[in-house]
């Protein structure tokens, strides 16, 4: 059979042309994989898997991401025929020796590396890829073992001697993975830099130099970095990622109003350029309940379709949860958080919000006792929710049940005593107690004065925190009034009237205000001084009468002083 020159040139063009597709094919792949578009790289690979079904390296890639997805057995699965397909090809060895690490088994992974290096020893991508499985730094369990970084690096420095010539940049990127991993930033840097020296297109190692940056808090340098990378390529998902959570860490998780936005519009837009994995989807929750955008996170919330038997499905109803006692929706935050903790099995998961949520919507639903224990929980685990124990014990002293009130309003002292709220559970702590030992005075039950010591203690406090809070000096001295002797009072009262007094009168707009609370305190000293000081005593009577002429008390004593000495006698 004759074949023209023309025929054999058209078909060597033809094969040429086929190679470079299939090359380019699974370039493109890796390079979606790197962009954490998942989807997209396994159909792919999956296509390149029927078209080239003896390559090994189609395999291996599509193993990769299934490991990465978190399919482990698939991966297995995939790699085994990939053993079987090009079997003089390292690589899915490799593959089954990360999927080994994955379920914890490194003896099976070491053996499974040992035949890879059989095969592949004088190939600087065998101990490229095994370092790489080392560090299994895309782990999409919670429980795999730690990276091996020994071996990670060990590793990756043979698949350095062996790329003697530097060809390859992400000899440079894995070995600033195993630095960045462990935080050693400084040792990082240089082979992230050194990765754009070799392929100056690569956009991960600069996204990674920005995420460092972050982690150093030197927010303006790495927000350029990651701007940098989206310059030159703003379908990069990960590098909106990093930025996104450069500006949630920028904003204080969300104080700064407007850096937080930033963080959570950045992390959409990588959301939208990824696959939209449950993963970050649920992180993306947490950005939007960082900012206190709580209409959206019950919104995104909602719409995510967990499976029962997964893990995930109790974060979901946490965030569920969580947004709907935001939003107000009491009765349908407690239905969330009950939700939440019958999915929970794994008691060290639940955090301090949980057992606060769960507290705070019971306490909405008037189940007091139920709430007392959740949010004593949270606050065991987070002395700063010491203020929804002052809910507590708010909720306890408007009932009027004073010795439950101030019981708790101790507990939330003692959690935090210079946190936020506390100045409030001070003042309280001791009304409550005040108002506790009244009520059993009058009713005759002949209380210990314990809780008018721990009152005025407390009271205390609030004029040392806050010394311009008046009232406080008027209640320590109505407090101190019931601490004295009956029979023989001593005037303990009578220093904190008078503190009130000088207080409220230094300025003539907040003595107008006061005049009432003024006339108990003149009264009360009045009276102290009654048959001690007659004439100290009609100084107080009068300036009670003074700033409350509408008051009986002042005017009906005055007239006893007045009286001649004998009637005065007598009506004593």
């Amino acid at each position: 059979m004759k074949i023209s020159k023309k025929a054999i040139t058209l078909n060597v063009g033809l094969v040429l042309m086929g190679s470079a597709v299939f090359a380019q094919s699974l370039s493109d792949a890796k390079k979606a994989i790197d962009a954490e578009q998942y989807q997209k790289a396994s159909s792919m690979l999956k296509s390149l898997v029927s078209s080239k079904a003896s390559d090994g390296a189609n395999y291996y890639n599509l193993g990769l991401v299934y490991l990465k997805t978190g399919y482990i057995d698939s991966a297995r699965a995939v790699f085994t025929k990939g053993v079987t397909a090009d079997p003089k090809n390292a690589l899915n060895l490799i593959g089954l020796g990360e999927a080994d690490l994955l379920s914890n088994n490194a003896a099976s992974a070491k053996t499974n590396f040992d035949k890879a290096i059989e095969l592949g020893k004088k190939d600087y991508q065998t101990y490229l890829q095994i370092g790489r499985a080392y560090l299994a730094q895309d782990k999409p369990s919670e429980d795999v073992s730690k990276p091996d970084f020994t071996n990670a690096i060990a590793n990756i420095t043979k698949a350095d001697e062996l790329d003697s010539k530097d060809k390859d940049a992400e000899v440079f990127l894995a070995l600033g993975d195993a630095y960045a991993l462990q935080k050693k930033n400084s040792e990082a840097l240089g082979p992230y830099m050194r990765v754009n020296d070799v392929d100056p297109n690569n956009r991960r190692a600069k996204t990674q130099i920005g995420k460092m940056y972050k982690e150093s808090r030197a927010f303006p340098e790495g927000e350029k970095e990651l701007q940098d990378v989206i310059a030159a390529d703003a379908n990069y998902g990960p590098a909106y990622r990093e930025l996104g959570e450069l500006y949630l860490q920028w904003s204080n998780f969300g104080t700064d109003k407007e850096k937080a936005a930033k963080g959570i519009e950045n992390y959409k837009k990588y959301i939208d350029l990824t696959d939209k994995s449950l993963e970050s989807q649920l992180r993306y929750m947490t950005f939007l309940f960082y900012a206190k955008d709580f209409k959206t996170l019950q919104q995104v919330a909602s719409t995510i379709q967990v499976p029962a038997n997964n893990p995930k499905a109790a974060v979901v109803a946490r965030m569920k949860g969580w947004s709907a006692y935001e939003n107000a929706q009491y009765p349908q935050a407690l239905t969330d958080m009950t939700d939440f903790f019958a999915k929970e099995k794994d008691q060290s998961r639940i955090l301090a919000n949980d057992y606060l949520y769960l507290g705070k919507s019971q306490l909405r639903a008037g189940q007091d006792s139920l709430a007392l224990i959740n949010i004593s929980k949270a606050v065991e685990k987070d002395s700063t929710n010491a203020d929804a124990l002052a809910e507590i014990a708010k909720s306890y002293f408007d009932a009027k049940k004073y010795e439950k009130s101030a019981e708790i309003y101790g507990k939330a002292i003692k959690a935090n005593p210079n946190g936020k709220g506390s100045l409030y559970n001070y003042y309280y702590n001791a009304l409550a107690y005040y108002f506790d030992y009244a009520g059993k005075y009058s009713a005759k039950q002949n209380p210990t004065k314990d809780g008018l010591v721990k009152a005025d203690s407390s009271i205390a406090k609030v004029t040392q925190l806050a010394p311009d809070t008046y009232d406080a000096y008027l209640w320590r001295a109505r407090i101190n009034n019931l601490m004295d002797d009956e029979k023989d009072p001593k005037g303990l009262a009578n220093p904190f009237f008078e503190q009130f007094i000088q207080k409220v009168t230094e300025k003539p707009e907040v003595a107008s205000a006061n005049g009432k609370k003024l006339s108990e305190a003149y009264d009360s000293l009045g009276g102290f001084y009654y048959y001690k000081d007659k004439e100290k005593a009609k100084e107080y009577f009068n300036k009670s009468i003074a700033v409350n002429p509408a008051g009986t008390f002042a005017p009906a004593k005055l007239k006893e002083l007045s009286a001649p000495a004998a009637a005065t006698k007598g009506k004593k």
